[in-house]
């Protein structure tokens, strides 16, 4: 039901009801209100894979010009994909793996201990990576955004799918930990206006949630990255909110297997069907 039917029902009223002050006096119930829906970005809604290798390599050679990458992506960058986080550790491990000694294993054993020694040797901070990085996509963004765009597209059915949402009324936001501004020019050349976007400029993803809970409303967040799920499931005020990881986006292997309670594994057919049919019990994927 629409949001413009469910309006007309709340106030036809028939015409005798309170109308006699001597009378009984009835309300009709409330309705619940339908789920906002937040979607991460990257490995959710969009592949963006060559676009992450093109953007971290310039901004890896604008703090190195001595450094030697390769036009297209090592397979190395897109195994340790599923452990990023962040743009700025594209960054990084795009500078590493400029270097002779690179060490893949490090990474795979260890990822956060790898990527804060790499921070060490690299005498750099995150701050100045991440700016880096978007100086770097508002420069493509300002002189040739057809081809950035191009880099980029939506996984299948999902566009469409996100568009749908607005003719069953329920509303969806996209938070992000790229910046909000990169985010909103590919949405807006699929022609996709969500309520909101927010990018790592707006803060962490917990704390972006904890904005967006609203009493009597239910909050269903949609993610690619277990660990970023694990986190809003222990994050004090968000005990509610329904958590999905999909089943499409930039996974570890085992990232499927032992989901804990309130983790609920989304297949992308699932996903094109009504919100009711989301809530079923845990899948394991096989690899």
């Amino acid at each position: 039901m629409g949001r413009s039917q469910v309006v007309r029902q709340r106030v036809l009223v028939p015409p005798f009801l309170g109308s006699n002050p001597s009378g009984p006096v009835f309300s009709l119930p409330s309705l619940p209100k339908s789920p906002l829906l937040v979607f991460d970005f990257d490995g959710v809604l969009v592949d963006g894979m060559p676009e992450y290798w093109w953007s971290a390599r310039r901004a890896a050679l604008a703090l190195d010009r001595g450094l030697q990458l390769p036009e297209q992506a090592p397979p190395a960058f897109a195994l340790l994909r599923p452990r990023m986080h962040k743009g700025w550790e594209m960054v990084l491990l795009a500078l590493e793996m400029g270097q002779a000694d690179h060490d893949l294993p490090a990474f795979q054993h260890d990822y956060d201990r790898a990527l804060a020694k790499a921070l060490t040797r690299q005498h750099l901070q995150p701050a100045v990576l991440q700016q880096a990085l978007e100086s770097v996509r508002a420069d493509a963004i300002a002189t040739d955004l057809p081809a950035w765009l191009a880099r980029h597209r939506f996984y299948p059915g999902v566009a469409e799918r996100l568009g749908r949402f607005a003719e069953e009324g329920i509303g969806w936001a996209v938070l992000t930990t790229k910046g909000g501004a990169f985010a909103s020019a590919l949405l807006e050349s699929a022609r996709l206006r969500p309520s909101a976007v927010y990018g790592h400029e707006d803060g962490s993803k917990p704390e972006v949630l904890l904005q967006l809970s609203e009493p009597g409303r239910p909050l269903w967040f949609v993610e690619d990255r277990r660990p970023t799920l694990e986190l809003v499931r222990v994050t004090p005020g968000l005990e509610a909110v329904r958590c999905f990881l999909v089943a499409w986006g930039y996974l570890a292997p085992n990232d499927a297997h032992g989901l804990p309670d309130g983790i609920h594994w989304l297949e992308l057919a699932e996903f094109q069907r009504p919100l009711a049919a989301w809530s079923g019990p845990a899948k394991v994927r096989q690899y």
